[in-house]
């Protein structure tokens, strides 16, 4: 972990980066990646006062942050995590959305020890709980099935190493703690800021050769921007995914499409469809029970309208079953986004040969017993 270059005057950095950046649509200018990088750790050293923080976050976002202002962010937030190299040749850096789901079960947790059974040690990493979803996160989910959430940088980089194991998740507090102190400020300010695009990219944990990134998204402009960002922390490869709920794991009953890099080159899309590896659904992903108990304390549109702790329970529960051969969503969303992973790395040399792999470490329930 390193510092971004010290700013002598922060707070007059910031003022000039804000007149720039909150003048109206017509009128905001651009700032450099080096001042998107000091204005970002100047907020890390709480060196700027909260109202100007939020205001330099929502800013960037309603003027639509440039490709310099997003790497400055990211590398402002590189300076600062705590970055590990496992003791293994290469790592799947897998990336969900960190404020959660919130209109479905995620299966997306389970993937790490069930690609570690697969022979590809992975890591997930996120945290508790954030806006604008609040949603159901990997954190939770796990919580739930018992595996541990709190683990070092370290430690994590440990388990991947461990044969019996290969799989860890990190949580943001641990990787990043002065990111994490923005949580508060971040309720605060509603909208989604620029943090939330970049924060998956943080890259806490890496292989001694390879590193594949995979994430998920939603709208189309977005893989240009993560093959480029990817590529600027030195990913060697990147698999992004449009899947349901912005997760990496493609809707179920539709054909879909990724784009893809390899060898840190151009991105490609890639088409897929579920039922080329006999996939039959007649839902997009894992449906919230109709049991749930609702959230204690409603919030808006976004937000989970269920109680989250009955929800990561039950994901739980719907991801240990499907780890032990239990056939459904959960299964046929493990089985699908696995054998896309295993396809990207080079394992196999198509989608049907990696599920065949797949679904025979599922049915002899070895991706369960490296979960706790």
């Amino acid at each position: 972990m390193s510092t971004a270059a010290a700013d002598p005057e922060p707070q007059v950095t910031m003022r000039s980066i804000i007149q720039r950046i909150a003048t109206g649509p017509e009128l905001s200018k651009d700032i450099s990646e080096e001042e998107a990088r000091q204005g970002t750790a100047a907020i890390f050293e709480n060196q700027v006062d909260p109202v100007r923080a939020a205001i330099f976050f929502i800013a960037l976002r309603m003027k639509r942050e440039t490709a310099e202002e997003n790497r400055g962010v990211l590398d402002a937030i590189r300076d600062y995590t705590l970055s590990v190299t496992a003791e293994v040749d290469e790592v799947v850096d897998l990336a969900d959305p960190y404020d959660g789901y919130n209109r479905t079960l995620p299966a997306s947790p389970f993937l790490p020890p069930l690609l570690a059974a697969c022979g590809v040690p992975t890591v997930s990493h996120g945290l508790d709980s954030v806006g604008p979803k609040f949603g159901i996160t990997h954190r939770h989910v796990l919580a739930a099935a018992g595996a541990p959430v709190d683990l070092s940088t370290q430690e994590a980089a440990a388990r991947l190493a461990d044969p019996a194991l290969g799989w860890s998740y990190v949580d943001q507090a641990q990787f990043c703690p002065r990111l994490h102190d923005l949580v508060a400020l971040r309720q605060k300010m509603i909208k989604r800021p620029v943090l939330t695009t970049v924060e998956v990219l943080a890259k806490p944990i890496s292989g001694r050769q390879k590193t594949h990134f995979v994430t998920g998204y939603v709208h189309k402009p977005y893989p240009p921007v993560y093959a480029m960002l990817a590529r600027h922390v030195g990913f060697d490869s990147a698999l992004l995914v449009r899947g349901t709920e912005g997760g990496v794991i493609p809707s179920l009953r539709q054909a879909g499409k990724y784009f893809a890099y390899h060898d840190k080159g151009e991105e490609q899309p890639v088409e897929i469809d579920p039922g080329a590896i006999g996939i039959r659904q007649e839902v997009r992903a894992v449906p919230l029970p109709e049991d749930l108990p609702e959230a204690e304390q409603p919030g808006d549109d976004i937000a989970l309208s269920v109680n989250v702790a009955a929800a990561a329970q039950a994901a739980a529960d719907a991801g240990m079953a499907a780890l032990r051969g239990e056939t459904g969503a959960t299964y046929d969303s493990l089985l699908y986004s696995a054998a896309m992973i295993l396809q990207h790395v080079g394992k196999y040399p198509d989608l049907v040969s990696a599920a065949a792999q797949v679904r025979a470490v599922l049915a002899s329930g070895a991706a369960a017993e490296r979960v706790k």
